[in-house]
């Protein structure tokens, strides 16, 4: 005896419906760290000398902090604070801090 498969379209359903709670799962961590990544990136870059300079360092700020989940308090940066921040570097042969 065969073995009675679900239809096509039911596993379609099942699995459109697993991809949805997975990326609301997701957003919500991504706008969770968002917020906080955006204050502690505007308290960061708020003496920065120009509009233009303050949203590249906030966009910086912001990459950085997305992938190390923090950011130093001062831009003196403390040895102890944040090490995946401070040590970020940018690609290619000269490597520099990747962070503002």
């Amino acid at each position: 005896m065969a073995v009675a498969k679900p239809p096509l379209q039911t596993a379609a359903v099942l699995l459109l419906l697993l991809l949805v709670v997975a990326a609301a799962s997701w957003l919500q961590t991504v706008d969770a760290a968002s917020g906080f990544c955006s204050s502690k990136c505007s308290v960061r870059c708020g003496r920065a000398a120009s509009a233009r300079a303050r949203g590249a360092c906030m966009r910086s700020c912001g990459l950085c902090c997305e992938e190390c989940n923090c950011v130093p308090t001062r831009p003196p940066r403390d040895v102890n604070e944040c090490p995946c921040y401070r040590d970020m570097l940018t690609a290619g042969p000269r490597k520099r801090p990747k962070c503002p």
